[in-house]
């Protein structure tokens, strides 16, 4: 008579530890991101370095930024741009946090009636450098996205390491476009 249970065992070895090679595998990929957003470092102002087009900002051509400043029960956003005809152009908005503690995830409205934002989207932070320097933003779907960085511009080869991070998120670089740093038109 042979003794078969030690196969199911052995499969189950197995399976565990491939499950625990994917885990360990996810923790490295996720330990060049900080556990959490830390908003106090996130505040300031961010140049847009590309985008993926969205409607709303079809009139800015050059000099984008988004300034973030955190208040007590939300983050105040303000974006502004040059149009194509040189007239600069600014919108106020608010966010709020989703994801507490990991502030990762937000809602974000720039249209209020009456304390209410019937209008809002979803802001997420998909990856980020850990001194802050440069941060891609997108949402579900990767319908859209922006690669925001402190400076008007990035080295090529950082620029190179983002596409790649971008791959790695499942978006097409190539979507994005070029930049709307000060100067470009």
């Amino acid at each position: 008579m042979t003794n078969t249970p030690h196969r199911p065992r052995r499969g189950l070895a197995l399976a565990a530890l491939a499950s625990l090679a994917v885990l360990a595998g996810t923790a490295a990929a996720d330990a060049r991101l900080p556990a959490a957003i830390d908003l106090a470092r996130y505040a300031g102002t961010w140049h847009e370095i590309a985008r993926i087009p969205h409607f709303f900002q079809r009139k800015c051509v050059r000099d984008v930024t988004a300034t973030y400043t955190p208040q007590a029960d939300h983050v105040q956003v303000v974006n502004r741009c040059i149009t194509g005809d040189g007239t600069p152009i600014s919108v106020k908005g608010k966010a709020f946090v989703q994801d507490a503690p990991t502030n990762r995830k937000l809602k974000v409205g720039f249209f209020e009636i009456l304390g209410w934002m019937p209008f809002t989207g979803d802001y997420w932070v998909l990856d980020i450098d850990p001194d802050y320097r440069w941060v891609i933003v997108g949402g579900p779907g990767n319908e859209f996205g922006w690669i925001l960085a402190r400076s008007p511009q990035l080295e090529p080869a950082l620029r190179a390491d983002i596409d790649r991070r971008l791959r790695g998120l499942g978006y097409d670089p190539a979507a994005f476009s070029a930049g709307s740093a000060p100067g470009r038109r």
